[in-house]
């Protein structure tokens, strides 16, 4: 099977703009299986399809046979990660599955290049997620122009970048360094720290993947980022001068960005994992700034001894909490410790996190969560 043999064709949104047209053709290829990479990037092709552009959405095969396609008004394109019959699931050993996704990864995406010429819609632009450092080269070797799209917070890349250029040394155990050299507007304690570069031994190769999002970045033609300048100027000037980089950012819906351009563009939509109960009607149930939100996104893998014992804590807290635990990771939670939730806590696979996070919250605990914490922001309105 080629790489386009799984392709999908969504359908025009009339509140978009120009559409989909007949513009330059774009791929758009997110982290694979990490759907806090993916919605910023989908979120960004709306935008393209809105100024006229033709953007393809780029998912493995097995993203795309175990999700909804998420309505948009462009089409969606596969290529393989080596894995197809699970994904990273497959492959819970990341010193396997990266080396696998780049070999098979980087033939696949060549061979839908090639087809993507051979049928009239010659790529104009490949925008990548940097963690896939090897897309750049395989656009390249093409002929194909290239866009970064970093959907991290701007402090998480200035840390990385400095590592990568040798400007930082593992393990990076506060910001005292970057904010002497002015990198960064506040000081970052040791808790503030990505934490790949703050225990690098908690995941080497992801720590790798992560410094290695800067490995020949000053070959592409653009560098993306998903943030705005009013909510890190220090972070988003030394990003720009160091990097050139662009602030393209906030990646949300539009119907919350209140600038009318796409009205009906209400969710992300782009959803791994099932929404299954509604924690809609339970949080309204409950009094002002009182529920704790508790969410690990969706890479992250815990082992079930410690989701155990985040469970009991929570539960023993006595406090309303809602708690995601993705549906493959739900076995890991013994019957026992869902009976107790039960008593003031509701556990979720998954949830729609603008919806979510309203008055009702008081605390979040979350890993990756970047488009929930510029969701909680009043962003300006974006020329993007």
């Amino acid at each position: 099977m080629n790489a386009v043999d799984m392709e999908t064709t969504g359908t025009t949104d009339s509140s978009v703009g120009h559409g989909a047209g007949d513009g330059p053709s774009v791929l758009l290829l997110p982290l694979p299986g990490a759907q806090g990479h993916t919605n910023p990037m989908l979120q960004f092709s709306r935008r393209l399809a809105y100024h006229g552009l033709r953007p393809t959405l780029v998912v493995t095969r097995y993203v795309l046979s175990t999700t909804s396609h998420p309505v948009a008004p462009f089409r969606m394109a596969v290529i393989s990660d080596g894995f197809d019959a699970g994904g990273m699931a497959l492959c819970p050993d990341y010193a396997e599955y990266f080396p696998r996704l780049e070999a098979v990864g980087s033939e696949t995406l060549r061979e839908l290049l090639l087809s993507e010429a051979r049928a009239g819609r010659p790529v104009r632009v490949l925008v990548y997620d940097p963690h896939l450092a090897w897309a750049l080269r395989v656009a390249r070797a093409a002929g194909v122009a290239t866009a970064a799209f970093f959907s991290q917070p701007c402090a998480v890349d200035i840390v990385y970048g400095e590592l990568w250029a040798g400007r930082l040394a593992l393990p990076v155990t506060d910001g005292r360094a970057l904010l002497a050299r002015e990198a960064l507007g506040v000081e970052l304690g040791p808790e503030d720290m990505p934490p790949f570069a703050a225990v690098p031994e908690l995941q080497p190769v992801l720590t790798k993947t992560s410094i290695g999002q800067f490995d020949g970045l000053e070959d592409a033609d653009d560098v993306l980022l998903n943030s705005f300048r009013d909510i890190a100027p220090k972070e988003a000037e030394y990003m720009e001068l160091t990097w050139r980089a662009k602030m393209i950012g906030p990646t949300m819906p539009s119907y919350f960005l209140d600038d009318n351009r796409l009205p009906s563009n209400k969710s992300y939509g782009f959803n791994l994992f099932s929404d299954g109960v509604s924690c809609m009607d339970w949080l309204d149930k409950h009094s002002m700034s009182s529920v704790v939100l508790v969410c690990y996104g969706t890479v992250s893998n815990y082992d079930a001894t410690l989701l155990e014992e985040l469970g009991s804590g929570l539960c023993n807290s006595g406090k309303p909490f809602l708690r995601v635990v993705r549906s493959n990771e739900a076995h890991k939670l013994s019957e026992e410790l869902k009976e107790k939730c039960e008593n003031n806590g509701l556990i979720v696979a998954w949830f729609h996190q603008l919806q979510v996070l309203h008055t009702r919250l008081s605390l979040l605990v979350v890993f990756l969560l970047w488009e929930s914490h510029i969701g909680q922001t009043n962003p300006p309105s974006q020329s993007m």
